[in-house]
């Protein structure tokens, strides 16, 4: 069996990890659900959710990846002795997969509008655009060859490797995304009035936090690092064993929680502009935001073509770093469970996705396929979202915590008493108590039980 791969440099390593995090969750959730949740006051809850759940999360699944060095099934096998904590890690690669699956038609939708802004097929009316969207996806096979397109693209960057293809491809795409990010940003913020949804942004109204906007700012920060999807245990397994998983851990948040502001940065100035809500959900990419950036910069057509373009580049650079990650996870435990050669166990997970792809997408538009009474592409996501992506992450953070011996934890932790022993206990704490029980919280609302 040939050598696993490995990043070749921290840079590598923190990109590519951040890369997993960061997509469309970034760029479109976090602005609406902002809107949605009191602006400021949901941005500061979410930053203290992200330090008190997220960054002892990552680490859980860092320590469980490094220390076995193989793919999450077997990793979880490995630490477990065989007992049955070992399905925590089936469990993330089946939910990564059915997330690719369904993932790979919104990321489909997000190429398709990318063309359709270069030809300038999306300048019109609201009624227009809104009519334009609905067309495309309810074509039998327009958003069906766009979604497959994306998961091909993923393809071939996963089968050429961790340092030739992931590796490689996020040091190229994640500089990319955040000097689009950063131009478009400056774009919004120069225009009329966009000071309003800065401040919207930035400057926090405490009256508006409440258990509702605490629960849903823990979701947010859950779901935007992918906790709870074998990613993270899986990219870890090609870490140094000399990495800090403190720092690296803080980093990747960090990268992550900044691409969000920025994101709101971009949206909020924009709608404020010309007196749109941000806060419409699903519909914003595709519906609102076309439309705000032809009135934005109405007198300015030129730039408006402009923007919607770098716009839509940006959502395709930000769903391949995600879609990249969920692939690898797949790839990783075929290689390695099955002896295939990268290059085949890389196809197989390919065609398992594409087959998931094409059902989801009939789903929402050209054909009525549903379980238990909605499409089936809504059926992965609450399942995945509401379900599996919580008990997952708990049940990694509860067998860090509780199984696998205080050493072993330990010595990954501290890199063998080398670093960070004085934040040992807090780490401890917070992944034996805190957070299971922010993680339970998220799945009672996400259930509407809270």
């Amino acid at each position: 069996m040939t050598e696993r791969g490995n990043f070749g440099s921290k840079l590598g390593m923190v990109l590519a990890t951040a890369g997993s995090a960061v997509g469309l969750g970034n760029i479109w959730r976090f602005p609406y659900m902002t809107g949605q949740n009191g602006g400021a006051a949901f941005l500061l809850t979410y930053v203290g959710c992200i330090l008190l759940l997220g960054v002892p999360g990552m680490i859980s699944e860092f320590i469980v990846g490094r220390h076995a060095q193989t793919n999450a099934a077997r990793a979880y096998d490995k630490l477990s002795e065989g007992r049955p904590w070992k399905l925590v890690g089936h469990l993330g690669i089946l939910t990564s997969t059915i997330i690719l699956g369904f993932y790979a038609v919104v990321a489909g939708w997000c190429l398709q509008y990318l063309f359709a802004s270069i030809g300038g097929q999306i300048q019109g009316d609201c009624q227009y655009v809104q009519q334009y969207f609905v067309d495309f996806s309810s074509n039998v096979w327009k958003p069906v060859l766009f979604g497959l397109l994306f998961i091909l693209m993923t393809h071939l960057i996963v089968v050429r490797g961790v340092r030739g293809g992931i590796e490689k491809a996020s040091k190229l795409l994640m500089p990319i995304l955040l000097i689009l990010l950063v131009i478009l940003v400056i774009a919004s913020c120069m225009l009329p009035g966009a000071m309003e949804g800065v401040k919207f942004l930035l400057y926090p109204d405490f009256s508006k936090i409440n258990g509702n906007v605490a629960l849903e700012a823990l979701g947010q920060a859950f779901f935007s690092l992918s906790l709870g999807t074998a990613c993270l245990c899986t990219y870890a397994s090609y870490f140094s064993p000399k990495t800090n998983l403190l720092y690296s851990a803080g980093q990747i948040a960090l990268l992550d929680t900044m691409i969000a502001i920025l994101s709101g940065l971009l949206i909020f100035p924009a709608a404020a502009a010309v007196g749109i809500s941000a806060d419409s959900g699903p519909s914003l990419i595709f519906i609102t935001l076309p439309n705000v950036f032809q009135q934005a910069f109405g007198s300015l057509p030129v730039v408006g073509y402009v923007v919607s373009i770098m716009f839509y580049a940006l959502l395709v650079f930000a769903a391949l770093t995600s879609t990249i990650s969920m692939h690898e996870i797949g790839t990783a435990f075929f290689t390695e469970e099955f002896h295939m050669p990268r290059k085949y166990a890389a196809w197989v997970l390919t065609i398992i996705a594409s087959v998931l792809c094409v059902l989801c997408s009939w789903s929402v538009g050209a054909i009525d396929i549903k379980v238990l009474g909605v499409s089936l592409m809504d059926f992965c996501d609450q399942l995945t979202a509401n379900v599996m992506l919580p008990l997952g992450g708990m049940l990694a953070c509860l067998f860090v915590g509780w199984y696998i011996p205080r050493q072993l934890v330990f010595d990954e932790f501290t890199n063998n008493g080398q670093h960070n022993q004085m934040f040992y206990c807090v780490f401890l704490f917070a992944v034996r108590y805190v957070c299971p029980v922010c993680i339970i919280l998220v799945f009672l609302h996400q259930l509407h039980i809270l």
